[in-house]
């Protein structure tokens, strides 16, 4: 019994717990409101990818099955049922044509291509109810009939495989299940509960599933994201995803003629800390840092470690007469201590889209690299601003934890 419970302890600390989604991420599963537009654009590539390839397969396996319609039906409903096969067929092709992620709705284009997905089948089978006169079947018809009375059910599953809220998946299984019903109307007699509950109840059930499967989804691939994006020790974006961020960034900014900004830390003399009192309190230094510097950024800033003591700012909509504001509310906040006591300064270089008529993100961050190095030689604690004005940025003499 001892060992039993210490092994449910430790499923509990090191397998449920590290998983198990606060009452926050839970509201998020639910609805798709609170997603992160980097949460979102990952999502949405699962979702395109998956699409195509699904629709890729259908592409290929919808005209193929019109020989069980020939074989089946007589020739004046083969040949119809045959055309809409090729409809649906075309669509699933053009949905299976390679094609590059929106830079501005990602999420938006995922969706659009799902809900053309799904209801392709769907609408498909109340065409096929439609076409065929139910009255006048043979058996072996009315068998053939029924297996395509299955796809609102096959597609109400399908839904399972995508990484969405509960609530999109119930919004997708509306329609498809108003589909459902007016096929069950066409295939004869009144709409009633002995009838078509069973029906209706598994396609149900089916949804609760997806909506399940769904949401499973959905927390899992925000922790690998979450993981892989975020460095570990001071929170900020990493490298590798920052620079996925800033490409974005610089895209939406140039299509939209609007500035973006650049702020390029290197915190003086961290290498004294390290040497001076060890690696745990340069650590400490750098999580201060990060949090003092987070506390002076807006809700749409990104803050990146860009590696080792600098870091890297995008400042989306700032143009270069803002930059002074920017610096003053971070001087007053302060970027935290050393580990002697010491108010903690950094060497900053700025840079502009707009102002230094930058062709890329990389020019804009070569810019404030630049910049910040020759901050470095004009005795650091100061920003260099476009068109090299130097700003001195003395940290006031109050800056600790409080």
């Amino acid at each position: 019994m001892a060992f039993l419970k210490q092994l449910w302890n430790y499923i509990l600390q090191n397998i449920v717990a590290p998983t198990r989604p606060s009452s926050s991420q839970v509201w998020e599963l639910v609805m798709p409101f609170g997603r992160s537009a980097s949460i979102r654009r990952h999502a949405a590539t699962v979702i395109v990818a998956r699409v195509q390839l699904i629709c890729l397969v259908f592409a290929v396996l919808v005209p193929i099955c019109a020989i069980i319609d020939f074989l089946v039906f007589g020739w004046d409903t083969a040949i119809k049922l045959t055309v809409l096969r090729l409809i649906a067929s075309a669509i699933f092709a053009l949905l299976a044509w390679p094609r590059d992620i929106s830079v501005r709705r990602p999420y938006v284009q995922a969706l659009v291509m799902l809900s053309i997905m799904l209801m392709v089948p769907s609408l498909f089978y109340l065409m096929a109810m439609m076409l065929v006169d139910i009255h006048y079947l043979t058996a072996t018809q009315r068998l053939v009939l029924q297996l395509y009375a299955f796809m609102p059910s096959i597609v109400l599953g399908g839904l399972a495989i995508f990484p969405l809220s509960a609530l999109e998946i119930l919004l997708f299984a509306c329609p498809i299940l108003g589909v459902a019903l007016v096929g069950m109307s066409l295939s004869g007699g009144d709409l009633s509960l002995a009838q078509h509950g069973a029906a209706l109840w598994f396609m149900c059930m089916m949804t609760g599933v997806a909506m399940f499967s769904g949401m499973t989804q959905s927390h899992y691939m925000e922790r690998l994201v979450h993981r892989a994006m975020t460095d570990q020790l001071t929170g900020a974006q990493t490298r590798r995803s920052g620079v996925e961020a800033l490409e974005r960034m610089f895209m939406m900014a140039e299509s939209s003629d609007k500035p973006l900004a650049l702020a390029f830390f290197d915190i003086d003399h961290f290498k004294a800390i390290n040497d001076g009192f060890g690696h745990e309190a340069g650590d400490v230094v750098l999580v201060e840092f990060a949090t003092r510097l987070r506390s002076s950024l807006r809700s749409g800033d990104m803050l990146i470690r860009w590696g080792g003591e600098e870091f890297v700012v995008a400042l989306p909509d700032m143009n270069a007469d803002k930059l002074t504001i920017f610096l003053e509310r971070l001087r007053m906040a302060g970027m935290g201590l050393r580990a002697d006591g010491q108010p903690l300064t950094a060497s900053i270089g700025m840079a502009e889209r707009e102002q230094d008529k930058a062709q890329d993100w990389q020019e804009l961050v070569d810019r404030a690299d630049q910049r910040m190095y020759l901050a470095k030689r004009s005795g650091r604690a100061c920003a260099v601003l476009p068109g090299q004005e130097i700003i001195p940025m003395p940290m006031p003499l109050t800056a600790d934890a409080s």
